[in-house]
């Protein structure tokens, strides 16, 4: 099995350590899925700057190939950040350089690149939405990440993603149960074959447009050393969908309840045993190193 993460590349800058880490969220899953024992790959766009070429060497450096990737003339994108008591806290980003501003169109080349990969997943921090069209063409599963902010949550923006979306995610930990579940019911409605929300310490919800099925968190082991928060969510819907796909998840084939709930479970290990990796996943440099 295959998975293809398509679009958001990123260094993400810990102001208070000093230290710049590969990541974004499309870069993530990919890795994530890789960790998990699957096939991964990346498709996106680098900067041609130092950053650019340490976010590509890092990435590959993890067994994700990324030889499909374009190399563009501008800056790559940086978020900065710190981390309070184990909890990130986003500080700002310079709008994903090159990567957001130039994002790569799927020609009839990369889109048979990409059929080759049983799943493909991208988010809003990609600038492809664009090209979701074209994907839901091919019999290879999409999932979109919608992050937390409203503007992701409009009507006209779920109307541009669900209808070519198999599973969106939505990072729902401001928001109660009542108000995850309608949120869930809304993407479904509006196109999406599944909705899961992570709620953070509160666990997980999936619906498939029939069935809402909760999950716990999984509670940090006593006396362990949380690092940090940062690519919990990631890895959560990598540990769900890789799940899933092992479960036998196909476009003709739509997850069963005892499936879902073994996703759910999966997931919650995966963002667990996230909590114990510096940033997304390690392999961080002194900032401004050149």
């Amino acid at each position: 099995m295959r998975v293809l993460g398509f679009g958001d590349n990123i260094v993400d800058r810990f102001v208070d350590r000093g230290v710049d880490y590969p990541g974004g969220n499309s870069v993530n899953v990919a890795v994530y899925a890789k960790r998990l024992g699957l096939e991964a790959a990346y498709l996106g766009v680098f900067g041609d700057d130092t950053l650019g070429r340490f976010l590509r060497e890092a990435i590959a450096d993890t067994g994700v190939a990324v030889d499909h990737c374009a190399v563009r003339d501008g800056e790559s994108g940086v978020s900065t950040l710190r981390v309070d008591s184990g909890d990130r806290v986003f500080l700002g980003w310079n709008g994903g350089g090159v990567t957001v501003r130039e994002p790569l169109v799927l020609d009839r080349g990369l889109l048979a690149y990409v059929s080759s990969f049983d799943l493909v997943h991208s988010s809003v921090y990609s600038g492809s939405e664009s090209e979701l069209p074209k994907l839901a063409r091919l019999d290879t599963l999409t999932t979109f990440d919608l992050s937390s902010e409203e503007e992701y949550r409009t009507p006209d923006y779920l109307d541009r993603v669900c209808p070519y979306a198999d599973l969106v995610l939505l990072s729902c930990s401001h928001l109660n149960e009542t108000a995850t579940r309608d949120l869930l019911a809304e993407a479904v409605r509006r196109g999406a074959g599944l909705a899961l929300a992570t709620r953070g310490a509160e666990g997980a919800v999936a619906h498939d447009g029939h069935a809402t099925i909760t999950a716990p968190a999984r509670p940090l082991d006593n006396g362990a050393p949380l690092i940090d928060t940062m690519g919990c969510g990631d890895a959560f819907l990598a540990g769900f969908v890789v799940s899933l796909l092992r479960a036998g998840w196909r476009r003709p084939t739509p997850p069963d309840r005892h499936q879902m709930e073994r996703a759910l479970r999966d997931g919650a290990d995966a963002a667990h045993d996230q909590c114990f990796t510096e940033a997304a996943f390690g392999r961080g440099r002194p900032t401004g190193y050149a």
